[in-house]
Order: C-alpha cells, then sequence, then structure tokens
C-alpha cells in the first residue's frame, strides 16, 4: 500500500504570491493614473520640437522673418530711382518739344513752313476772290436782262459777261502771284489800267440798277448788297500782290553753303563748325604776349574773345561792314537798323550787333 504525500508549502512560495499581489495592484495604479505633465527636466531641443508643430507658432515665425526681411530692404533706395510710366510720358514729351523747337530753327524748316503759311493764305484769299466773282456774276446778269426775254440766247449770253471779265482779272492776279514768289514785283501801269477797268466794270454793272437815279425807291441796303462782290474782289486783288511779295522777301537762310559766298566773305567759316572767325583780328604771335621790361606797371589787358557768329550772319556781315563805311550806319548800330538794313531776321541782326560791339570794345581798349 502506498502513501501519497502533499507538499508543504515553504516560507519562500509565501513571498512569491505576496510579491505578484503587489506588482498587479502597481501596474492597475499606473494605468489608471492620468497622464503627468511634462517634466521641466526634459532637454529644452526637445520641448522647441513638440512647440513649433503648433499654428500659432508657425504665424508668428512667418510674421517675424517677414519683418527681418523688409528692414533689411527698405533701406534700399534703388525703387524710388526708377521712372513711372508718367515720368516717362513726359520725359518723352519733353524730348520731342525740344526736337521740334530745334527743327524750328533750322532754315530749311523755316521756309517750309513760310511756304506753308503763303499758300493757305493763298487758298483763303483765291477762295473769297472766286466767291465775289460768282455773287458778281449774279448782280452782272441780273443788270443785263432786265429788259431781255427769259432763256433767250441774250439772257443766256449774259451769263458769261462777268466769267470773262473775271478771267482776265484772275490772268493778272496769278502773274503777280507767280513772279512775287521769284522775288519780282509785277507793277505795269498797262496790267494796272487792265485791272482797275475790270473791276470798275463789274462794280457798275452789280449796282447799277440800285443807284438813286436809276431806281424807282433808292434802298441803300440793296446798293451795299450788290457792291460787297466787287468790294471783296478788289481787296483780295489788293492785299495778295503785298503779301506775296513780302513772303518772297523773308530770309530764311542759306541752306546750301557755296565756296563763292565763304570766299567772298572777310570772315572765314569753317565747315565743319559753322563758326566764324574775323580776319581783321591780328595773327597771333608770341611777341604779342610778351611785356615791355620798361613798363612795368602797365596792366595786362586780354582781349576777350568775339562771338561766334552762324554762317548766314557770317555772309550779311561784309554789308553791314560796308554800310558802316559808308556811314549810313554808326559803328556799333542796333539790331533794328541793322534788320531794316539788310531785310534779314531778327535772329541774324542780333548775332551781327553783339559781334560789332564785341569788336568795337576790344578795339577800345587794345
Amino acid at each position: 500500500m502506498s502513501v501519497t504525500t502533499l507538499p508543504v508549502p515553504g516560507p519562500d512560495d509565501h513571498r512569491d504570491e505576496v510579491g505578484q499581489a503587489v506588482a498587479e495592484v502597481v501596474r492597475y495604479v499606473a494605468a489608471q493614473a492620468p497622464a503627468q505633465p511634462e517634466d521641466e527636466t526634459q532637454p529644452a531641443g526637445k520641448r522647441h520640437e513638440v512647440l513649433v508643430r503648433t499654428r500659432r507658432v508657425r504665424r508668428l515665425r512667418a510674421e517675424v522673418d517677414e519683418a527681418h526681411a523688409l528692414l533689411s530692404l527698405q533701406g534700399d533706395t534703388a525703387p524710388l530711382a526708377v521712372d513711372s510710366r508718367k515720368v516717362r510720358r513726359s520725359r518723352k514729351r519733353a524730348m520731342q518739344a525740344a526736337r521740334l523747337h530745334a527743327l524750328a530753327q533750322d532754315a530749311a524748316a523755316r521756309a517750309w513752313q513760310a511756304s506753308r503759311v503763303r499758300a493757305v493764305l493763298t487758298l483763303v484769299a483765291m477762295t473769297a476772290l472766286v466767291g465775289a466773282l460768282a455773287w458778281s456774276t449774279t448782280g452782272v446778269h441780273h443788270t443785263l436782262t432786265l429788259n431781255t426775254p427769259a432763256y433767250s440766247a441774250a439772257w443766256w449770253g449774259a451769263w458769261a459777261v462777268e466769267p470773262v471779265i473775271s478771267a482776265v482779272l484772275l490772268v493778272v492776279v496769278a502773274a503777280r502771284a507767280y513772279l512775287a514768289t521769284r522775288g519780282r514785283v509785277l507793277n505795269h501801269p498797262h496790267l494796272n489800267r487792265v485791272e482797275r477797268g475790270a473791276l470798275a466794270v463789274t462794280l457798275t454793272l452789280n449796282v447799277w440798277p440800285y443807284l438813286p437815279f436809276v431806281a424807282e425807291t433808292f434802298e441803300p441796303m440793296t446798293l451795299l448788297a450788290h457792291s460787297i462782290g466787287p468790294l471783296v474782289a478788289v481787296a483780295a486783288v489788293t492785299v495778295m500782290p503785298v503779301i506775296w511779295a513780302e513772303f518772297a522777301g523773308l530770309d530764311h537762310g542759306d541752306t546750301t553753303p557755296t565756296a563763292d559766298s565763304v570766299a567772298a566773305s572777310p570772315a572765314e567759316v569753317t565747315e565743319a563748325t559753322g563758326t566764324v572767325a574775323s580776319l581783321a583780328d591780328p595773327p597771333h604771335s608770341p611777341e604779342n604776349d610778351e611785356i615791355d621790361p620798361r613798363m612795368p606797371d602797365t596792366p595786362i589787358v586780354q582781349a576777350q574773345p568775339l562771338p561766334v557768329l552762324s554762317k548766314r550772319a557770317g555772309e550779311l556781315l561784309p554789308r553791314v561792314l560796308a554800310a558802316v563805311t559808308a556811314g549810313t550806319l554808326p559803328p556799333v548800330p542796333s539790331g533794328s537798323a541793322i534788320r531794316a538794313h539788310l531785310r534779314c531776321g531778327s535772329e541774324y541782326a542780333r548775332e551781327i550787333r553783339e559781334y560789332l560791339a564785341a569788336r568795337h570794345e576790344s578795339e577800345v581798349t587794345r
């Protein structure tokens, strides 16, 4: 017969069970306990990595970086030196105005401008003349057909009387216009008689039925109305030749320099620069710069350089000098006197006046 022996627990077994129970309790408490705040002893780098992940931090950091970038750039004045569109437009207009002003001073440009003005004035005057003659044609036809049956041969022929007279008048006016553009004034006595006779006949045929001793009832306004055509024609024929002659006498300057004009002038014109140097001045030599040792107190007077003349003024200078020598002009004439003597532009007269004044002053101080 076998006997089963039960194990008897010793003191170590009780210790293991107690330890396991304590460990279970600790684990349970740790699982149920709330999360502890971050330990302040955690490294700063690790805490910064956690903080930068928030949206507010990123937004504030971007704002700070932007402020630093603006501070570094706002001291640069380069954007202020850039021209705006308005400045560029103003500069462009100013440059165009300067070029147009310089072009307006050119002799060829002045001649072209004078030609345009003359053409416009001629067109206006001729329009007025043709209109006046057309109005005069109706008046002449009415006078000639007072006792003529309508639509008869004489009635139709009366329309051609005034155009024939006007054609003769226009021939004289056109001839004077063409010759005036070439510097010739057409003032022949025969032409003057023809012109005055044609205008007198036209005026008489227009106003005859309305004269006080012809009309049954005198109407001054009717007489004046039928006198307008011939009077306007007389005014146009009288004014146009005078205007053309003045335009032909304008001095625009020489646009084609020639060797003959330079050789005949007592002034030396350099083709490269267009400046003028007077030949009357003595040539420069080293002897002129020496000071007389016997006169140590003699003041040194340095002659001022003469003004520079344009090419056209240099060509006109001999005529002024000849007039001064002949006594027609004073030694230092005024600009208006020079302009009246030469019939030139005011700018050339002013250049010559300043040149003569400077030369006279240098001769006095010499």
